[in-house]
């Protein structure tokens, strides 16, 4: 909505039939696609996303969908999870699956690339990269850790029994409490953003990274 008051023709896509339809009712053009299979052609100035990156673990074929997307000079802008994002809320889960007998890399729905990973696949993909950056930003949520679990990490706690879950959330909850937690009782989620402007022609530029 931010967007279109500022005057720009604006269509958002997602994979999630929820969120189509939340878009849909406040007058948006969405449309229900999977970030890896874009079906747009030299269409859009630019392309913009939030925090939905880090969730489409094919990123060369991501990037090729929104090369294809953009006119020449259209810009790609976003920021998502970058190296080291919920380091701590990661490696809670994994110790506990693996008491479970459980390969957390089997299940990982999530891909935080260091800047220069995502900066080597830009510039593959036929980007100029024009900024990039690593930043870290721990962020207070408004319940516990449990209910970030519960919204955030559904691969991980899927893999285990429904009789086993309450007990498996309750040793995650515990292991983490003493990082992520202050003494008021506030909790904290150990994000790190990863935010990068890149531009669809085939001049090179110096780039400036940061992080």
């Amino acid at each position: 909505m931010k967007l279109r008051e500022f005057g720009c023709e604006v269509i958002g896509v997602d994979s999630s039939p929820d969120f189509i339809n939340s878009a849909k009712s406040l007058g948006l053009d969405a449309r229900l696609l999977d970030g890896h299979n874009l079906n747009f052609s030299n269409e859009f100035d630019a392309v913009f996303s939030n925090a939905a990156l880090h969730w489409m673990t094919r990123p060369d074929q991501v990037i090729d969908g929104v090369w294809k997307s953009l006119k020449p000079e259209g810009r790609f802008v976003g920021e998502f999870g970058g190296h080291g994002n919920v380091s701590a809320i990661e490696t809670a889960l994994r110790q506990v699956l693996w008491k479970y007998g459980i390969d957390a890399d089997t299940i990982n729905p999530w891909y935080f690339p260091t800047l220069e990973d995502y900066q080597t696949r830009l510039e593959a993909g036929g980007f100029r990269v024009n900024e990039i950056a690593l930043i870290p930003r721990p962020t207070a949520l408004p319940t516990n850790i449990g209910g970030w679990l519960s919204t955030f990490a559904n691969p991980f706690i899927g893999a285990i029994a429904i009789s086993e879950r309450d007990a498996f959330l309750a040793e995650v909850i515990g292991s983490l409490k003493p990082s992520l937690c202050n003494a008021s009782g506030q909790w904290y989620a150990d994000y790190v953003r990863l935010r990068f402007s890149a531009s669809k022609s085939p001049l090179l530029q110096s780039v400036n990274i940061a992080g």
